[in-house]
């Protein structure tokens, strides 16, 4: 009959359809016709083309389920495609499933043995396990693929840092900056470094170049901070956590530092203000604050003793 569309034109008016409402920001719709272009698809390839935009939709929208489902369909369609493998992967630790989304990364480099990507993150969730060991391997295999990797190389000399090896981590780090001058945690770690070295001056230097390429990371702040209270400059300290809050309002222990800070300042009300709040955004700051020093000097009044046992 004239006029009548093939299944192939009508999935090709559904995928231009849902092309130009991604590119409009309208993400139900453009999933939405997706959908409907999967059910014209007539191979198999074209079917994992679809499928994998559309799990990465669901991902920008923020719904792992669906898109894990996504995942899952492009895997009974070819089970060799390693970027579906990873992609349920990336679901799962959106879970915070982390056995789970282990399995189906090394799937993944089963599948390609150079997906480096899979190995970052192999490397990622096995230091947050606490397996530095485990990490270090997986993150220098990172670096055999792909030698430019400046995360990686970061990463690598955070670790480093973290088991004690200043020497190696110094020289990640400085790799890290080497291939991106402007990675603000690798400017970040290098101000750890020197910290740990006795160099404050350096030190210093490097928290505020991370703080000027990411106003947004309150670690800089945090650490700027305590150089200077460590050398008793707590007005200076008080101005660093003051500016670190206006960027990162949600930032606790911004707020706790400053707290400590007026309380050693006799500041009482200030210090009160600033602690409450802290407490407000993560609670398990009381445990601290029953122990810290720096409130000791206001450890009897009732207010700060109310703050400490509340449910």
């Amino acid at each position: 009959m004239k006029g009548q569309l093939s299944n192939i034109d009508r999935k090709q008016n559904y995928i231009t359809l849902a092309e130009n409402f991604y590119v409009e920001d309208d993400l139900e719709k453009a999933v939405k016709f997706y959908s409907k272009a999967l059910e014209f698809s007539e191979n198999k390839v074209e079917s994992i083309d679809i499928l994998y935009n559309i799990a990465l939709i669901y991902d920008e929208l923020d719904m792992p389920e669906k898109a894990l489902k996504a995942y899952k369909r492009i895997t009974e369609l070819d089970e060799n495609q390693a970027g579906s493998y990873y992609g349920m992967a990336t679901m799962y630790e959106r879970f915070n499933d982390k056995k789970e989304a282990l399995k189906f990364y090394f799937k993944a480099i089963e599948i390609d043995p150079e997906y480096d990507r899979a190995y970052f993150y192999i490397a990622n969730i096995y230091d947050e396990m606490g397996d530095k060991d485990q990490a270090i391997h997986y993150y220098k295999k990172v670096i055999e693929i792909n030698p430019e990797d400046y995360m990686a190389y970061n990463n690598l000399g955070s670790i480093y840092e973290e088991i004690g090896d200043d020497v190696k981590a110094y020289h990640m780090v400085k790799r890290s900056l080497e291939l991106n001058p402007n990675y603000y945690k690798a400017l970040f770690n290098m101000g750890v470094i020197f910290k740990k070295l006795g160099n404050y001056k350096k030190a210093l230097e490097y928290y505020d170049k991370s703080i000027e390429k990411n106003c947004n990371y309150s670690y800089s702040y945090l650490n700027k901070s305590a150089i200077y209270i460590e050398l008793g400059m707590l007005e200076e300290s008080i101005q660093v956590l003051t500016e670190g809050i206006i960027n990162n309002p949600c930032a606790e222990y911004l707020y706790y530092n400053r707290a400590c800070c007026y309380s050693r300042l006799n500041k009482i009300e200030d210090a009160l203000k600033d602690l409450r709040k802290s407490i407000i955004l993560s609670p398990q700051i009381i445990e601290m604050a029953k122990v810290d020093r720096d409130f000791d000097n206001i450890r009897e009044d009732e207010r700060f003793i109310e703050l400490l046992n509340r449910e």
